[in-house]
């Protein structure tokens, strides 16, 4: 429960608080790609750890495509099929598949989002990396919308700060940058982890959980 006596500022996570998605999507999409199975594929993913690295700015756009496109070297194609070899694969490919992982995003999120500007400081803090915020953004003019860096005050992604959650130094990073109180930021988050962590450093989190929205965690704003 929120003590709204207090509360000044807003922090959202943006992957199933603002837009939801399918965590599953990108290694089925991959997998389709290079013909094979998807366990072998998430076993591959994750062993080298390659949303890890872009998603903290380790790697770029091009590193990421490169990866992508040798881990799935020689396994993409078989004698006779018509499956293109993965270092054949466009960039456009590779980031429509990682895309996959977006779902519609709901237009009333961002109207309610939009309508506490007037009250709260918002903020975003996302996991993620630039291949999804640029498509995220491209969502959101096409719906008549601003882009998330006009939405919010301050955005802080992942792979710009080099920290991820549920580190608790980006949580910190994110208070010290904003200049806010922890105790007068409330925090949303799917992810228990990242709830815990900033629970932590004394910042009101919520667990937004489904059947419940972001609007239902947002209504007696």
């Amino acid at each position: 429960m929120l003590n709204t006596s207090t509360l000044k500022n807003l922090i959202f996570d943006l992957g199933d608080v603002i837009i939801p998605i399918d965590l599953t999507a990108p290694i089925r999409n991959f997998a389709m790609l290079a013909n094979l199975p998807e366990e072998q594929v998430r076993e591959l993913w994750m062993q080298h750890d390659i949303v890890g690295q872009y998603e903290t700015g380790l790697i770029d756009d091009d590193a990421f495509r490169t990866h992508v496109r040798t881990l799935l070297k020689n396994r993409a194609s078989e004698p006779g099929s018509e499956t293109v070899s993965s270092d054949q694969w466009a960039d456009e490919v590779i980031d429509t598949a990682w895309n996959t992982i977006l779902l519609d995003l709901p237009i009333e999120r961002i109207e309610r989002i939009k309508e506490l500007k007037s009250g709260y400081r918002l903020f975003l803090l996302s996991n993620t990396s630039p291949i999804h915020i640029r498509k995220v953004n491209s969502v959101l003019t096409g719906m008549g919308q601003p882009p998330l860096e006009e939405l919010f005050e301050r955005v802080f992604y992942s792979y710009e700060v080099r920290l991820a959650k549920p580190s608790p130094e980006i949580y910190q990073h994110v208070l010290s940058e904003g200049g806010l109180v922890a105790e007068e930021t409330a925090f949303f988050d799917d992810n228990a982890a990242n709830i815990k962590a900033a629970a932590g450093l004394g910042i009101q989190a919520e667990h937004v959980q489904p059947p419940l929205t972001i609007i239902d965690y947002l209504k007696d704003l």
